[in-house]
């Protein structure tokens, strides 16, 4: 695979549902912000309980969330990302990324990410409709004052 350019970078980044609504100016700062790492066959971007510290964009190949258990939950391809939720719950993961096919991806940092949402919050609404199409209902304990 070539190298990819920012332009290539903010083109990827512009495809996900986090930056869509993102003027190309902003993309292409935070496409700066990215950096690039290449996975080999039955590789892993990170295991159960490592502590998160960045999150991942797929740029070629394939990715496959595992349980801790190492069962298959998902494949996620190009277009997709992973990693974000334990940047913002600062607890290690609960899963795995698997790589089974040699995987190119761009990576965010913690850092980066949080430069990116304090600059621009309407990248964390972005975060928000992600999480919230996928929801059908999360339950809620109300606690009684007895």
């Amino acid at each position: 695979m070539k190298p990819l350019t920012l332009i290539d970078k903010a083109f990827l980044l512009k495809r996900t549902p986090l930056f869509s609504a993102l003027d190309l100016d902003l993309i292409l700062t935070i496409a700066d912000m990215l950096g690039t790492v290449t996975f080999e066959v039955n590789d892993s971007a990170f295991f159960v309980n490592e502590e998160a510290n960045r999150m991942y964009f797929i740029v070629q190949g394939e990715v496959e969330i595992r349980d801790p258990e190492g069962k298959k939950i998902c494949a996620l391809s190009a277009g997709d990302f992973f990693g974000e939720e334990s940047l913002f719950s600062n607890k290690p993961r609960t899963y795995s990324a698997f790589i089974p096919m040699e995987t190119h991806l761009l990576t965010l940092s913690r850092p980066h990410l949080y430069s990116i949402i304090f600059e621009c919050p309407s990248v964390a609404l972005g975060f928000l409709e992600v999480y919230a199409a996928g929801m059908q209902f999360r339950p809620i304990k109300i606690e009684s004052n007895k």
